[in-house]
C-alpha cells in the first residue's frame, strides 16, 4: 500500500519536474520574440526614415523645377514654405514616432510584467507543493526506518 502511494507520488513529482523543465524554453521563446520585435521595429523605422528622405528629395526636385520657371519672389516664397513644411513634417513624424515608441514600450513592459507575475506565482505554487510533498515523503521514510530499526532490535 505504501509502495503504491510512493510510486504515485514519484510519478506526480516527475510530471511536475517535466513541466518545470519546459519553463526555460518558454522564457527563451518569449525573449526571442521580444528581440525579433525590437529588430523588426528598427528595420521598420529605418525604412520609414528612408521613405521620408526619398519623398523629401522628390518633393524638392519637383518644386525646384517649378520655382526656376517662376520669378525670384515665387522662388523665395516657395522655399520658405517648403522649409516650413519639411520642418513641420519632421516634427510631426518625430512626435508620432516617439509616441509610438512610448506606447510600444509601455505595452511590452505591461505584458512582460504580467507574464513575470504569472510565472512567479506558478513557480511559487509548484515549489510549495513540491516542498509539502517532499516533507510528507521524508516523514514516511523516517517512520519506515524507525520501524525497521525496532524490528532489527526485536530480532536480537
Amino acid at each position: 500500500m505504501v509502495q503504491k502511494s510512493l510510486e504515485r507520488r514519484v510519478e506526480m513529482l516527475e510530471k511536475r519536474v517535466e513541466i518545470l523543465e519546459l519553463l526555460p524554453e518558454r522564457v527563451t521563446a518569449v525573449e526571442l520574440q521580444i528581440v525579433q520585435l525590437r529588430d523588426d521595429l528598427r528595420v521598420e523605422f529605418s525604412e520609414l526614415r528612408n521613405e521620408i528622405r526619398t519623398g523629401d528629395e522628390e518633393t524638392r526636385r519637383s518644386l525646384r523645377d517649378e520655382i526656376r520657371v517662376g520669378d525670384e519672389e515665387t522662388r523665395t516664397t516657395l522655399r520658405g514654405e517648403i522649409r516650413a513644411g519639411d520642418e513641420e513634417t519632421r516634427r510631426v513624424l518625430r512626435d508620432e514616432i516617439r509616441a509610438g515608441d512610448e506606447e510600444t514600450r509601455r505595452v511590452l513592459q505591461d505584458e512582460i510584467r504580467a507574464g513575470d507575475g504569472e510565472t512567479r506565482r506558478a513557480l511559487r505554487d509548484e515549489m510549495r507543493e513540491l516542498f509539502a510533498e517532499n516533507g510528507r515523503q521524508m516523514r514516511v521514510l523516517h517512520e519506515d526506518v524507525i520501524a525497521r530499526i525496532a524490528t532489527i532490535r526485536e530480532g536480537r
